[in-house]
């Protein structure tokens, strides 16, 4: 049986939309994650909708239908783990589109290099409920989720009371 699963596919730089749309209007699932953010220009303030991860789009397919996903403009591969298209788990989508529906959300994605680990906590209320992170050095309230199939950071402010440290 082939199964739909996540995959994550590049895309050319700021061609995360215009990608979720192509794909869409050839009937394949794509989602690009948006967040409002609001921007400044001389003459004014706008609220826009940002891509959450640049360059990237996530498309939940068959294997039959990987090469049609490449045929698309603007894409330019799949994200690979391990020499092989990197396969998202469907809770780590189900995840991001929750906590996006939550009033005021405001997630911030970094490169995972380059961090050292500190404290370990678990987080015990929300929607991440049940998950792990990394305290930020310096800071009390940002935790880091790692989404271990994309090798991303995803930076969530919790309250401190929300966090438990995992002893070793």
């Amino acid at each position: 049986m082939d199964a739909k699963k996540w995959f994550a596919v590049y895309t050319k730089p700021r061609w995360e939309k215009k990608v979720d749309a192509l794909l869409t209007k050839k009937d394949i699932e794509s989602w690009c994650p948006v967040q409002k953010v609001e921007r400044q220009w001389t003459d004014r303030k706008k609220i826009i909708e940002d891509p959450l991860f640049r360059s990237y789009v996530f498309v939940h397919i068959k294997e039959t239908e990987r090469i049609e996903v490449l045929r698309t403009d603007g894409v330019l591969n799949y994200v690979h783990y391990l020499g092989r298209p990197a396969i998202i788990k469907d809770e780590e989508i189900s995840n991001i589109k929750r906590y996006l529906l939550e009033e005021n959300a405001r997630i911030e994605i970094i490169s995972a290099e380059g961090f050292t680990e500190n404290m370990k906590v678990k987080i015990n209320h929300g929607i991440f409920m049940d998950n792990d992170g990394v305290v930020l050095r310096g800071g009390k309230k940002k935790v880091y989720v790692q989404l271990q199939s994309l090798g991303q950071v995803m930076i969530v402010e919790f309250p401190v009371e929300y966090l438990s440290p995992i002893s070793k």
